[in-house]
């Protein structure tokens, strides 16, 4: 019989000691908030989750209700277990500390609470994602700034895809596995151990129609795909690009492939689109717990020091021989 998530998690705190039973206790909370956030997003128009909120995030971008309500759900779901001691969401102007009225724990949580808002309404695969930091020992009243750790201090990190099935992706430092919602018993069944991404692939994932914004070392290795087998790559390459981050990662995870999100001129002020904290270093911390890679074209993403809550960053990763071309180009240019 497949394991649970809850006997993965008491695997790797018993028997392996990666996690303390705090950290499981937390996992298997933000694991029911996902389960709720995915039942949600299947009743689509019938719960009347579709379309606008009419309501603006902290990066300006247009809300859409389902934005909201999952982040209500992992709030509503969190802040009472005493494992927290606040949360960050790219929703929220700034951090939500765990109000009085409950104990408070010893660990952070970031989370983009609805990934890839623009498929919502046409049904195509979204998700959340979610990193889990350590409060700093010498912090007594919790403030953003304990939020600014590089994204090698992660200790838990995950995302959950709503598609055709509900995944389940996450990493404890011990590579990364993957679960299934089932539906009928409702749980999370694991369905995949030590996943690993081909360090070859002949898959890339970049919005095309930007193109003409992109910087030389992004234009030139995209012109070296498109050449094909008779360019200097000898080989046919796919593009594919579904624009939420969570899907062309989960793709990537299982199959190989390279997923770019570039700087580009028009907000050269911008080091990026994606959010350092919310996006990029749970997910570049998946794919390298997986044998990839990930970098902002210069260096790791994992040891990118923050300074601030919504930072934002250019992100290049996935297959590790790809990405560590790309990422050259951008050294040598």
């Amino acid at each position: 019989m497949a394991a649970s998530l809850s006997r993965y998690l008491v695997e790797q705190q018993r028997a392996k000691q990666n996690i303390p039973p705090e950290l499981r206790l937390l996992l298997e909370v933000v694991a029911r908030a996902c389960k709720g956030i995915s039942h949600a997003v299947n009743k689509g128009a019938l719960g009347g989750v579709l379309g606008s909120a009419h309501s603006e995030n902290i990066q300006g971008e247009v809300q859409k209700k389902l934005d909201i309500i999952a982040n209500e759900v992992l709030i509503e779901a969190n802040e009472w277990g005493g494992h927290l001691a606040a949360m960050a969401s790219e929703e929220m102007d700034t951090i939500y500390v765990v109000p009085n009225r409950y104990p408070q724990g010893e660990y952070l949580l970031l989370f983009d609470p609805l990934d890839g808002s623009s498929n919502i309404d046409v049904n195509v695969s979204i998700g959340t994602i979610f990193s889990v930091l350590k409060k700093p020992e010498s912090s007594d009243k919790v403030t953003e700034s304990d939020f600014l750790q590089p994204g090698r201090a992660q200790v838990a990190a995950g995302y959950c895809v709503y598609g055709p099935q509900t995944t389940l992706v996450l990493t404890v430092g011990d590579g990364v596995a993957m679960f299934t919602l089932d539906r009928e018993q409702g749980s999370f069944v694991l369905t995949q151990e030590n996943v690993r991404i081909p360090e070859d692939t002949r898959e890339f994932a970049i919005n095309m129609s930007n193109m003409r914004h992109w910087d030389k070392p992004v234009a030139d290795y995209i012109a070296e795909c498109l050449a094909g087998s008779s360019g200097p790559r000898g080989k046919d390459f796919n593009m594919r690009w579904v624009a939420s981050m969570v899907a062309d990662v989960h793709r990537i995870l299982t199959r190989g492939g390279v997923f770019m999100y570039p700087w580009d001129k028009r907000e050269p002020d911008k080091p990026g689109k994606l959010r350092l904290m919310y996006e990029a270093n749970p997910m570049g911390w998946l794919v390298e717990q997986a044998g990839g890679m990930a970098t902002n074209g210069n260096q790791r993403i994992l040891d990118i020091q923050p300074t601030l809550l919504h930072q934002r960053v250019s992100v290049f990763l996935g297959s590790k021989n790809e990405v560590a071309r790309v990422t050259a180009m951008h050294q040598t240019a």
